[in-house]
């Protein structure tokens, strides 16, 4: 695309542009998709910190994410924000915070309380039964020494990350915990990025023809870390042992485990930030096989790499296999990658109407949901600028941008509007971290944003109508962890199978609600839920009743 071209374009997605308002939504029932940003009345209060403005080093530009958690074990999902830090204090910032759900979208801060002293530069979390007690504990990564936070089990959390064996010195960016080896715990796969010092002359590089921060090209990358679960609360380095040293250090972003093949053993997604992404199958037998490039994944339809900062799982043509979707730099499209079966994957992008809009954005968190309970899945991604404000608007870039919102209509998305969809898609921001999850039990999927050095913001799904069904997981054997990440859920109504997965590491730096939504018939008053657990074990429910929850327990 010629730059002339590309600059209109880019005015015409709101790139850095406020809009007018759109009307508020109609009381009742919402046909289609609706999202009002509820963050002034809901109790969430926080501005988070990554670096200085204008950053000068591109771990300030990365931003934050967030963990939707039930800390409390009372059935809805608190939210943990762990929050950066500055270059002049990296390991004192001002400090996470974690809010518990009253109910309503109603939200109190209950970080003294649960005695949470984090302080470093965090930026992603996650969460995980990772000691099999029944309660969620937390993972942080970080700029620095990354953070485990055991949940005691009496409101409270203390961090165990040395005595765990998770010690080191890094910089982190994402996280995926799963049971890879299938023997009942989580182990986690820690996404590094690279070497990049906070004190010295800040390195800087050419981007069509002005002078910004350098990154990724000419820093070192760290390699990724698989740390494998003893089941005593400890962790060893199992990177070696399974095959990941064989693979080239990648400045990776973010990573996601399922079972892709449908094998019965959890494979893994790593995200590359401009080299080619990993896709790594699951042997069975204590290693994992590299099998992106080969497999149609690990680069889009030019061949080229991609900057892969978000991840979003979905089945999108109902095949009953993950489809993945990630968001990328601006100049270049975020990409669909079908799944086609065996590990073999298709760019197809240009074929579900997602090419051209992409292109003026910075894309960050992206999630795939039936936001309108119509039976088929929406997709929504986040967008902002990692160069300073100034120099942003000087080039019509848009340092802060709009989000883009698409509904699916038949075999394409198409993408929609403040003044259909909420006022908030037309007010442009610097976000990056989003987690997805139905805080207010109401049977439909509501998102929470992380702005970089900005307010986090709650986007309450208006969609109070249609049909529906959500699902969780719960193991109750002794020892196991709890959620069933990495799990498939699968609702059958008469002839249509929707499948959905619990995938941790999805969105951008975020950890989403571990719940399977889906939209149904107005027609159905029960569903067959199908489960098919992380080591491969199935289960069966009849007659599950809509509009409501249901909890899958395996004794």
């Amino acid at each position: 695309m010629k730059r002339a071209a590309l600059l209109l374009v880019l005015a015409g997605c709101g790139g850095g542009q406020d809009a007018p308002p759109s009307p508020a939504p109609p009381a009742g029932a919402v046909a289609g998709i609706h999202f009002t940003d509820v963050t002034e009345s809901c109790g969430i209060r926080m501005t988070l910190t990554s670096g200085e403005d204008p950053p000068t080093r591109l771990f300030e530009a990365k931003g934050n994410g967030l963990a939707l958690v039930d800390y409390d074990n009372d059935g809805d999902s608190d939210v943990f924000v762990p929050n950066g830090a500055t270059i002049a204090s990296p390991d004192r910032g001002p400090g996470c915070r974690l809010f518990e759900n009253l109910g309503d979208l109603q939200f109190r801060d209950v970080t003294e309380r649960a005695a949470i002293g984090f302080h470093r530069w965090g930026y992603g979390a996650y969460s995980g039964d990772y000691d099999g007690d029944g309660f969620d504990d937390l993972f942080v990564t970080c700029y620095g020494e990354n953070a485990l936070l055991r949940n005691t089990g009496h409101g409270q959390f203390v961090e165990t990350t040395r005595g765990a064996g998770l010690a080191g010195n890094a910089w982190s960016s994402g996280a995926a915990f799963g049971d890879i080896d299938r023997d009942g715990d989580l182990d986690l796969y820690v996404v590094n990025y690279a070497r990049l010092p906070a004190t010295g002359k800040a390195p800087q590089s050419e981007f069509l023809g002005v002078m910004v921060m350098s990154g990724p090209a000419g820093l070192p990358a760290v390699p990724d870390i698989l740390w494998i679960n003893q089941g005593d609360g400890t962790f060893v380095d199992g990177s070696e042992a399974w095959g990941l040293r064989e693979e080239p250090a990648r400045w990776g972003l973010g990573a996601v485990m399922l079972d892709f093949d449908g094998d019965g053993w959890i494979d893994l997604y790593v995200g590359n930030d401009s080299q080619p992404s990993y896709l790594f199958r699951n042997t069975g037998e204590g290693r994992l096989d590299e099998v992106g490039t080969m497999g149609g994944i690990a680069l889009n339809e030019d061949g080229a790499a991609q900057a892969t900062m978000g991840i979003a799982v979905g089945d999108v043509n109902d095949d009953g296999l993950a489809d993945v979707f990630t968001t990328n730099f601006m100049f270049d499209t975020n990409t669909l990658h079908l799944n086609l079966g065996e590990l073999n994957f298709e760019d197809r992008t240009r074929q579900f109407g997602l090419f051209l809009d992409s292109r003026p954005f910075l894309s960050w968190a992206a999630g795939l949901y039936d936001f309108d309970n119509d039976e088929d899945l929406d997709l929504v991604y986040f967008n902002g600028h990692i160069y300073p404000e100034e120099l942003c608007n000087s080039r019509n870039w848009g340092y802060r941008q709009v989000a883009a919102l698409y509904e699916r209509d038949g075999p394409r998305f198409q993408r929609l509007w403040a003044d259909t969809a909420g006022a908030w898609l037309a007010i442009p921001h610097c976000d990056r971290g989003a987690a997805f999850g139905d805080l207010d039990g109401d049977g439909d999927v509501d998102i929470l944003v992380c702005e970089r050095n900005g307010p986090v913001r709650l986007l309450r799904n208006d969609r109070d109508g249609g049909n529906w069904l959500t699902v969780t997981l719960d193991d109750r054997r002794p020892g196991h962890e709890r959620r069933g990440w990495g799990g498939k859920i699968a609702a059958v109504t008469g002839d249509r199978t929707q499948t959905r997965w619990l995938a941790s590491g999805a969105s951008f730096l975020s950890g989403n609600q571990p719940l399977a939504h889906f939209g149904l018939p107005e027609s159905t008053a029960g569903v067959t839920v199908r489960v098919t657990w992380s080591d491969g074990f199935e289960q069966s429910f009849e007659n599950v009743p809509v509009r409501t929850p249901f909890v899958a327990h395996r004794d």
